[in-house]
Order: C-alpha cells, then sequence, then structure tokens
C-alpha cells in the first residue's frame, strides 16, 4: 500500500501538531512551576511555613515538564545528541544514521517503556496511589499514568522525524536533518 503525499502530509502534521501542544503545555507548567518554586521559598524562609503537598506538587510539575516535553524536544532537534561520527558526515549518510538510529533504538525503547511500565502504572490506578506523606498529594497515579503517554508520545515524534527523513532521502534533498 501506497500512502499520499497528502496523506504522509496529514500523518505528520497530526503528530507534530500533538508534539507542539504537549511542549506548549510543558513550557507553561515551567512557568507554573517556578512560580510556585518562589512561593515555596518565600514561605519557608520568611514565614518558617513548609508544606509536604506543595513540595510533592514541584516534583510532580516537574515530571509532567520532561514528560510531556520529551517527544516534542526531538521532534525539534533539541535534545542531546552525541556527534562522535555523526557530524563527521556528509548530509545523506546522516539521514540513514537518523533513520537507522529510530528503527533500531528510538521505537524499541519507547516500546520497552510503555510496555514495562503498564503493570507500574495499572497498580498504581488500581489502588488510586496517593502520597504516603501526611499531607502530601492525592492522585499520585494520574502522574505515573504520563509514563507510558511520554513513551508514546517519543515515538510518534520519531515517526514522525522518521517519515520526514526518508522523504528528505529518497527525494536526493542534501539538506541533512532538520526535524521539523
Amino acid at each position: 500500500m501506497r500512502l499520499s503525499k497528502g496523506a504522509v502530509s496529514l500523518i505528520t502534521g497530526v503528530i507534530d501538531r500533538v508534539q507542539r501542544i504537549t511542549g506548549g503545555a510543558a513550557a507553561a507548567v515551567t512557568i507554573l512551576l517556578l512560580l510556585i518554586i518562589c512561593y515555596d521559598v518565600a514561605a519557608r524562609y520568611i514565614f518558617s511555613s513548609s508544606s509536604v503537598a506543595l513540595q510533592e506538587l514541584e516534583w510532580h510539575l516537574y515530571s509532567l515538564i520532561f514528560l510531556l516535553g520529551a517527544g516534542y524536544t526531538y521532534l525539534t532537534n533539541e535534545h542531546v545528541r552525541i556527534d562522535v561520527f555523526h557530524s563527521g558526515l556528509n548530509p545523506r549518510k546522516q539521514m540513514i544514521v537518523e533513520m537507522a538510529g529510530i528503527i533500531l533504538f528510538l521505537i524499541p525503547f519507547c516500546i520497552t517503556g510503555i510496555v514495562s511500565s503498564e503493570f507500574f502504572v495499572t497498580s498504581s490506578w488500581r489502588v488510586l496511589e496517593r502520597s504516603p506523606d501526611g499531607g502530601g498529594l492525592p492522585g499520585r497515579y494520574i502522574l505515573k499514568a504520563m509514563i507510558p503517554l511520554s513513551f508514546l508520545l517519543l515515538m510518534l515524534a520519531g515517526i514522525s522525524t522518521f517519515i520526514k527523513t526518508f522523504i528528505r532521502f529518497r527525494g536526493g534533498e542534501g539538506k541533512g536533518l532538520t526535524h521539523e
């Protein structure tokens, strides 16, 4: 089955739009986290007041930032990349390395993350896990559900990048890797 250019463009467009939305959500959560940390520090040092729930909220929000932002970061090529041999290659060989990395490493890694987090997440939902600390936050199971979602978003970003890189490779374009 051969997909039309329009269908391929629609698929990558939808994936990329979802990544931009979740990346934007991660950015918004970052601002919220900054405000909460400032409040927490002021409350602690000025008023000698501390809150377990507030401290847990900080790490919950931090978790959301990297869980929701992983796919967007990959899609926009802002992730950590070790260019030991990649940088010395011509653009077409860079595309081959990118596509091979997605197929051989990224997708299997994401599938492993999704599958291995299933028990962890379902166990948490089954008991409606909450903080074990007095005054802690309820709903820890909701945060844990973001783990497989994060791997799914990262895998989708990899698939979108693979498709776009493959199209550039097949078209003979030597523009190298521009993920978006």
